[in-house]
């Protein structure tokens, strides 16, 4: 990353953290990262990781697209979700108004609340008080924000694709080699630790209400081209570059997504010889084998 880009980044940085109402203490613990290392990211002393662009986004509810291009839908190895998020930061223009803020940062706490509350226990199991005490709010105000359950579901699907779009630009931009991409890329998205595996849990309930709601069958397919075409371009540009064998590239995409999918839900639901190792391995063998062609 030059120096001027970094610049940049940082600047877009600090406007998110001003927009949100936080001050820079505050947000370092929102983080989970001591002051002092924020603030040196914010001055150029040291770099932001890639996870620290990751919640920087998901506290602000900006991108990290908009962090490191300025703009949410520039060209990335990761394809931008047509609708990451419903819920945008505060204009500039309104950023030095506490109420405007507060407002924003509510309905965010509300959809991580249910996200997290519906990844756990199931769309089915969560009432409104639930969120709302999540949140230390009333139902009310949560009813204000999404009218119904249904409502906060298609949010935390939002939110999920969001999360992993936001993963994926963070963690995936330096990396120029398509099979060292692609690699990380997998890695990405194996159910190994607790937030990846809620993540799988909502994606799993989605599914289920996709066979049976035309209307989130929409949504949900939408969502899964986006995942779908980061793929694609990270085994097209790798065919092209000569890197890898010569193959469909929409067919090895539909081959891959499908079996992560399967490895994924046998993971998930605790199938005996099943294990985050053994998806990692599957499809890394796979990978060797039919993408490059050893």
């Amino acid at each position: 990353m030059s120096d001027n880009v970094a610049d940049d980044v940082r600047g877009r940085a600090r406007e998110a953290i001003r927009r949100s109402g936080l001050s820079q203490r505050q947000f370092a613990a929102r983080l989970g990262i001591d002051p002092t290392k924020l603030s040196k990211s914010l001055t150029g002393s040291r770099r932001f990781t890639a996870l620290e662009l990751a919640g920087i986004a998901d506290e602000t509810g900006v991108t990290v697209n908009w962090l490191l291009n300025g703009r949410d839908d520039a060209e990335t190895v990761s394809a931008a979700p047509r609708d990451s998020s419903a819920v945008r930061p505060p204009p500039a223009s309104l950023a030095d108004h506490p109420g405007a803020a507060r407002e924003h940062n509510r309905k965010l706490q509300i959809i991580e609340a249910a996200w997290t509350l519906i990844a756990e226990h199931g769309y089915h199991s969560v009432r409104v008080a639930q969120v709302a005490r999540a949140c230390g709010t009333s139902s009310a105000t949560v009813h204000y924000h999404f009218p119904t359950l249904e409502h906060l579901l298609v949010e935390a699907l939002r939110h999920s694709v969001k999360q992993a779009f936001d993963r994926q630009v963070a963690g995936l931009h330096t990396i120029g080699d398509p099979y060292e991409r692609l690699l990380r890329l997998i890695e990405l998205q194996l159910p190994g630790s607790d937030r990846l595996r809620l993540e799988w849990s909502i994606w799993l309930q989605v599914w289920t209400a996709a066979a049976l709601n035309p209307e989130m069958r929409e949504l949900h397919a939408a969502s899964y081209r986006r995942w779908h075409e980061t793929i694609a371009r990270t085994l097209r540009e790798g065919r092209e570059s000569g890197v890898f064998g010569d193959f469909d590239v929409e067919e090895m995409t539909r081959r891959l997504t499908a079996l992560i999918d399967g490895l994924g839900i046998q993971v998930m639901t605790g199938m005996p010889g099943r294990s985050v190792e053994h998806m990692r391995d599957t499809l890394r063998s796979v990978i060797d084998r039919d993408v490059l062609g050893h």
